[in-house]
């Protein structure tokens, strides 16, 4: 593995304590307004190493890695919402901070509408990218679970492969690391390991899949009105393309601000440029 492509961008990794399991973390804090990243399902904090340094000169950064995902504890169950807000009102806690912008990504921007509904005084703004189905799903579709997990393709990092190599192959087809930046190539590396049967796979573990889809599947992410800021990404090859799939959206939404970026569901990947100007924009 390159590690000299994961120094130019991992900035001194954290780790916090909790009672049921670490939490990684990735911290600029070269300002002081409190900005909180959260990565999408199978991703880790280095995702948001373009965008930290973009903005750090005016921000606290930090980019947890979410449990079972990354360097942060994996352990046997707990990876429904309410697991995931409450290590990230630790975090904040920790962070002796009582509010901060939330930028959260496709499955995570679902937990960041939850956490909002919950506690929207914890929210000084709120960005949500391309989200992940923001209703509750029927229960018909739980059967095609299987078939999902072997079919979406940033699924298919989990492995296992039999070298690295295979693993770098496999990578280099999938739309999150098209072009092959370093950076994209940074965020492959940094979320593959070794397992201790010799083969390679992601830090992404199988029971964590499995209780976020499920969780998914059973929660809406907006049920009341909402007057936080709110800026919805919708890149011009995501998943939200469609009048009805932001209705929801516009619905609960009072102070919402729809903005189109070029790129595809992984548009701070492979747009960067104007991803990181249209985050910056809505935040001043």
């Amino acid at each position: 593995m390159k590690k000299s492509v994961l120094a130019q961008f991992k900035t001194q990794q954290q780790h916090l304590q909790l009672p049921d399991l670490h939490l990684a973390y990735l911290e600029w804090n070269q300002g002081e307004e409190p900005l909180l990243l959260l990565h999408g399902m199978a991703d880790h904090g280095l995702v948001w190493a373009d965008l930290g340094h973009f903005l750090q000169a005016d921000y606290q950064i930090v980019a947890p890695d979410l449990r079972g995902h990354g360097d942060s504890g994996k352990p046997l169950s707990g990876y429904r919402c309410g697991d995931i807000i409450g290590d990230l009102e630790a975090l904040m806690a920790a962070k002796e901070w009582t509010s901060a912008h939330v930028v959260a990504h496709s499955w995570s921007a679902k937990v960041a509408a939850v956490w909002a509904t919950q506690r929207p005084d914890a929210m000084r703004s709120l960005v949500l990218i391309d989200p992940f189905f923001i209703n509750a799903m029927p229960r018909w579709l739980t059967p095609t679970f299987p078939v999902l997990y072997r079919t979406l393709p940033f699924l298919k990092m989990m492995g296992p492969f039999a070298t690295f190599e295979q693993a770098e192959e496999q990578a280099r087809q999938l739309k999150q690391y098209r072009g092959w930046s370093v950076l994209q190539q940074a965020v492959f590396e940094e979320g593959m390991e070794q397992k201790p049967d010799g083969q390679w796979g992601s830090k992404f573990v199988v029971q964590a899949r499995d209780e976020i889809f499920a969780d998914v599947m059973a929660v809406a992410g907006l049920t009341t009105t909402l007057t936080v800021p709110t800026l919805f990404v919708q890149p011009e090859r995501g998943l939200n393309r469609s009048a009805w799939q932001l209705q929801p959206y516009r619905q609960y939404l009072q102070n919402l601000q729809i903005v189109q970026v070029p790129g595809n569901h992984w548009c701070f990947l492979g747009e960067a440029i104007a991803f990181n100007r249209a985050i910056a924009r809505f935040l001043k």
